[in-house]
C-alpha cells in the first residue's frame, strides 16, 4: 500500500509517524532525565539546521523545498538557542552558592 502512495503523500505519513512516536516519547521522560534529553535535542536539532542548509542550497530545489526548508531551518535554530539556554539555567541551579551570598542577606531582610 505504501509503495502505491506519490513521494509527498510518503513523506507525510512518515513525518505523522514520527511526530506521534516523538510526542508519546517526550511526554513519558521523568524529570530526572531532562537535562541530558534537552542535550540530545540539541543535537538532533543542529543536525536538523544543517540537513535545512543543505536542502535550500541546492540547485534544483523547488520554491515548496526552499520555504520548507526554510522554515526547517528557523524552528531548528529557535530549539538549539532556546534548548540551549534552558539546559544552562538549570545547571545553574545545582551549583554550590558561595556562603556570604544568599538571597535574604541580599535583599537587606534579617531574619
Amino acid at each position: 500500500m505504501l509503495h502505491s502512495l506519490g513521494n509527498y503523500e510518503f513523506d507525510l505519513y512518515i513525518a505523522m509517524l514520527a511526530l506521534f512516536l516523538g510526542w508519546e516519547l517526550v511526554k513519558r521522560v521523568s524529570p530526572l532525565l531532562h537535562t541530558p534529553l534537552m542535550s540530545l535535542s540539541n543535537a538532533i536539532s543542529a543536525i536538523a539546521v544543517v540537513g535545512a542548509i543543505v536542502l535550500t542550497g541546492e540547485a534544483g530545489a523547488s520554491r515548496l523545498t526552499r520555504i520548507l526548508g526554510f522554515i526547517a531551518l528557523v524552528t531548528a535554530t529557535i530549539n538549539v538557542v532556546a534548548g540551549y539556554l534552558i539546559t544552562d539555567r538549570m545547571l545553574k541551579m545545582f551549583r554550590k552558592r558561595e556562603p556570604g551570598s544568599s538571597s535574604s542577606s541580599s535583599s537587606g531582610e534579617h531574619h
